[in-house]
């Protein structure tokens, strides 16, 4: 592979993550908006250009954080974090719910990746998750991260594209993040503690 690099999110970086999100907003016009949705919002009337505009304002504001993966100058892949609390259906998640109370607020969530068709099953989201880790440790101080991957299906087979945007347990895994919680058939919360 050509030589990957990751830059976090800036305002400046709009037009790049807008190019790889494309027309339909990375996945059925979420536009990475899904988690962020409140209480009584509705999500499919967002879907779309609402949800763009949204999302566009909080990267202008330097209020949503994530970063992008380039190679060659081209952008291939996203990953989303910031604060728990600002994933606000996280918390409404009955398997991913948080019962730590107060400390919610210190822990910062990676719920999301795009990683551009060509570039899938190429190393991006590893290098977009060790990026974020690192970026997250030096830059916010962070001391506690929170993934919600996909369990792996039975058989060994793999995730289709589109159900795998959290990620996977075994990505998890390799970076040192371990099981906490409840989980689903689909999804288990995992943590990282940074010291």
């Amino acid at each position: 592979m050509t030589k990957l690099t990751c830059h976090a999110l800036t305002p400046e970086r709009w037009p790049d993550l807008a190019a790889l999100f494309g027309a339909r907003g990375a996945c059925d016009g979420c536009w990475c908006m899904y988690w962020r949705h409140q209480r009584g919002e509705d999500y499919e009337s967002a879907k779309g250009a609402t949800n763009r505009r949204r999302f566009q304002k909080l990267v202008k504001d330097s209020a949503a954080h994530g970063a992008l993966a380039y190679v060659d100058g081209e952008p291939v892949g996203w990953i989303a974090f910031d604060r728990r609390s600002d994933f606000h259906r996280l918390q409404r998640a009955r398997t991913l719910r948080s019962d730590d109370g107060d400390e919610t607020a210190e822990i910062w969530a990676m719920p999301c990746f795009y990683v551009k068709a060509g570039w899938r099953s190429r190393g991006v989201a590893s290098a977009l998750l060790d990026f974020a880790i690192r970026h997250l440790k030096r830059k916010h101080r962070a001391k506690i991260l929170e993934a919600y991957p996909m369990q792996q299906p039975a058989g060994g087979k793999r995730h289709p594209a589109a159900f795998a945007y959290t990620g996977t347990v075994g990505l998890f895994a390799k970076a040192g993040f371990v099981a906490v919680g409840a989980r689903d058939n689909s999804r288990q919360r995992m943590r990282l503690t940074l010291a």
